[in-house]
């Protein structure tokens, strides 16, 4: 059989896959378009080996004939989908896989915009906690039970809206014309966000166990943090909950009377006393108006933000400073030219949408020229005085010295000639290093993903750009981890960073 790297990727849904935007282990995520109508889609890739399991094979076939059928606004829609097989693939001289093919999130993850230990304030948090109960609700409603609720799985559109994504541990519990329903044997979940009967070993019905997760998103993204590892005696937050003993300090003592209602409520010990989906659409804290639906969408993503643009964390992501002379460390961001890469799109091709959201995420730079713009959906990035090569023997000395594992980096060069290539402006194809990491946050929990250095050039400048890409794991984890990157004594001379700050 011809090397993975040779092999060709299909045509889904009449979308081509184009490039790699992320994704790891399993899965690799990457940009897919249409040629005709030039929409930008994603597409979940999940390589079928020879050691492919019975169980994993219906698993994957289950999420796909699940996700097909759920139409839904607040809901990543699955556009498309095909398998092949090892056999079928081979005639072809494609990669076995199955191909999930989904609308794109343009707004990236939800959660990488919140600052960790500070959160985001009611208003925001209740935006977009109504938008996630809204889709819940539907997916109940269709008897399905989601069971994974965690931070990377609620993705943001271009319009900023939220989208529940990922629903590879899903169950359907319900025949939906009759409501009659069935109790839950499977033992899934990550452990901070799974309900206390899901440690146990009985059957366990389906709705709670989604309600326990929602509450434990709004617990953090009040608080910026989980509020325990997980829900046992061997927690000593849990106990403190448990006792009470919790609510006299912070967080918990700084939330108001109704969101603490509403978080406690969701999170009722036992699963009989939980509130169900309606009871918390009718609680006072969802029920009230939205005080940002009608302030349009620039003044969702600055209240998302608020946190980050206070830390200063949003002018690493993008310094957008005054060019100097005198001072390297006030050059422009914007005056700086990068090569095409999985974070770099051009103009004048397909890209995902640019829009008032979007560009308030600083999601979109515009390069030289007015021609090209940057797009990336992590705000995990920072701009550095180094060439890539350079900056990359600090950036893995500092993550050793954190205890963070690497995989040696990769030099990948881009192919020339793509279709979205600018035949008015060609450009020497350099290459982008990309570095394979992973750790395990405070929780214990597993984070991987990559970190990715391009070189950056300007008149009289040459340096990096460099992404923090997640695949895996807590995207308010993995701020921190960045951030400590960020901070540290071998990398932060060379960071670029608005002046003052």
């Amino acid at each position: 059989m011809a090397e993975p790297q040779k092999l060709r990727m299909p045509t889904v849904a009449g979308f081509k896959i184009v490039k790699q935007i992320g994704g790891g282990g399993f899965s690799t995520v990457y940009q897919a378009v249409h040629p005709e109508t030039h929409r930008v889609a994603a597409c979940k890739v999940v390589t079928i080996t020879p050691d492919f399991s019975d169980w994993q094979m219906k698993a994957i076939e289950r999420e796909c004939r699940v996700h097909t059928a759920l139409k839904h606004k607040h809901i990543l829609e699955l556009l498309g989908a095909a398998k092949l097989s090892i056999e079928q693939a081979a005639r072809g001289g494609y990669l076995p896989a199955f191909y999930l093919l989904m609308e794109i999130a343009a707004g990236g993850d939800l959660f990488d915009k919140i600052l960790p230990d500070v959160g985001i304030d009611e208003d925001i948090s209740h935006y977009y906690f109504c938008q996630m109960i809204a889709g819940l609700s539907y997916l109940h409603e269709e008897g399905v039970c989601h069971r994974d609720l965690k931070p990377e799985n609620l993705l943001l559109d271009a319009a900023g809206t939220l989208k529940i994504s990922d629903f590879g541990l899903c169950a359907v519990y319900k025949v939906k014309e009759t409501g009659k329903t069935r109790v839950l044997n499977e033992r899934c979940g990550s452990l901070p966000y799974i309900a206390p009967e899901l440690r146990g070993t009985g059957s366990y019905e389906a709705e709670p166990i989604d309600v326990w997760g929602s509450g434990v998103i709004l617990f953090t993204m009040l608080a910026g943090n989980t509020p325990w590892d997980e829900p046992t005696r061997g927690s000593v937050e849990f106990m403190q909950y448990i006792t009470g003993e919790a609510f006299n300090h912070r967080p918990w003592n700084r939330f108001s009377a109704d969101a603490l209602s509403l978080i406690t409520g969701m999170l009722d010990i036992e699963p009989s006393h939980r509130m169900t989906l309606a009871d918390v659409a009718g609680h006072p804290w969802v029920a009230r108006p939205s005080q940002l639906a009608s302030r349009g969408l620039s003044a969702i993503a600055a209240s998302l933000t608020q946190g980050l643009r206070d830390s200063g964390q949003m002018f690493i992501a993008e310094p957008n400073l005054s060019a100097s002379d005198d001072d390297p460390m006030e050059v422009d961001s914007a005056s700086f030219s990068s090569v095409d890469s999985a974070a770099t799109v051009r103009a004048a091709g397909p890209r995902p949408a640019k829009t008032q959201f979007t560009q308030t995420l600083m999601l979109f730079s515009q390069m030289p020229g007015g021609q090209r713009y940057r797009y990336c959906p992590h705000l995990t990035r920072f701009f550095a005085a180094l060439l890539p090569h350079a900056l990359l023997v600090l950036i893995q000395d500092a993550l050793a010295e954190m205890g963070v594992k690497q995989n040696p980096a990769k030099e990948l060069i881009p192919e020339p000639g793509g279709d979205d290539e600018d035949e008015e402006e060609e450009e020497e194809a350099v290459a982008m290093i990309r570095m394979r990491i992973g750790t395990k946050d405070r929780r214990k929990i597993h984070m991987k993903g990559y970190v990715e250095i391009e070189e950056m050039r300007g008149v009289g400048y040459s340096g990096s750009f460099v992404v923090f890409a997640r695949d895996a794991g807590n995207p308010l984890e993995w701020r921190a981890m960045w951030k400590t990157l960020v901070e540290h004594p071998l990398v932060s001379p060379h960071v670029y960073r608005k002046s003052g700050l």
